[in-house]
């Protein structure tokens, strides 16, 4: 009984302790998802303004809000081109790192154009702003540049990958084409069956007068076929058809 009372309050700190995990995975992944809300919502904020400043304040104030929309635009879209193709592409991750050590020289600059533009002497700020644009155009050219290598290298793959599937489809829709069976060969028996048929007919001699057993092309005499002796020159060809009685009969009538 006692066992069974530890049992049962395991299983009670066991599923506690699953309940307070979960709890907390689940605080801090809302956490993050407000953080990034509100961290998107700053920025969207923070563009808007740019852009109405960028119209609204011509001079100087106006070049500035520009420089500082090109320089988060660019940080930004290559940011989430990286960011997005690392887990596909591991050769993605040195290109992130350089990205990181980027951000930090663009985020200095976006800091120092968000001051100048509370400077009040108009000629200072004049005077700084062909380095702030050379600067600016310098991080923003690096990071288009990375960007569009990742592009380019996604797309590279992509074409590659459809190429290898085209390949595979019409392996396959070819094999799938060949719908008529092919013909089963023919039997042991079968085969033996016709050649059996086949061999008296091309082994048995033709008969007529071009037989070489009737017309032998050896340099022997003929042989008789009522004996064992030559004939040559005593019997005729119709003299070996008749019986040995009438040979008999006929040799009688000449003694006579």
């Amino acid at each position: 009984m006692e066992a069974v009372v530890w049992i049962l309050l395991f299983v009670f700190l066991l599923f506690v302790s699953v309940g307070v995990y979960a709890g907390v995975r689940a605080v801090k992944a809302a956490k993050r998802g407000i953080d990034r809300t509100v961290s998107q919502a700053r920025r969207t904020v923070e563009d808007t303004r740019l852009r109405a400043k960028q119209f609204v304040q011509p001079g100087p104030a106006g070049e500035l809000a520009e420089l500082r929309l090109s320089l988060r635009t660019s940080m930004r879209a290559t940011h989430e081109v990286l960011r997005a193709g690392a887990p596909q592409d591991p050769s993605l991750s040195e290109a992130l790192g350089l990205f990181e050590r980027l951000s930090a020289h663009g985020r200095e600059l976006d800091e120092e154009l968000k001051r100048l533009e509370q400077e009040p002497t108009r000629t200072r700020l004049e005077a700084q702003l062909p380095e702030l644009r050379e600067r600016t155009e310098r991080i923003t050219r690096s990071a288009d540049s990375l960007r569009w290598a990742a592009q380019d290298r996604a797309q590279r793959f992509a074409r590659d990958d459809l190429d290898a599937l085209d390949r595979e489809i019409e392996v396959e829709a070819g094999a799938l084409r060949h719908w008529a069976p092919e013909p089963e060969p023919p039997s042991p028996a079968a085969s033996g069956t016709g050649a059996g048929s086949a061999g008296p007919a091309t082994s048995a001699p033709a008969p007529g007068p071009a037989s070489p057993a009737a017309h032998p092309t050896s340099g022997e005499p003929p042989r008789s076929i009522t004996g064992t002796g030559s004939t040559a020159g005593t019997d005729s060809w119709w003299q070996a058809l008749t019986s040995p009685a009438d040979a008999a009969g006929t040799r009688r009538k000449n003694t006579n």
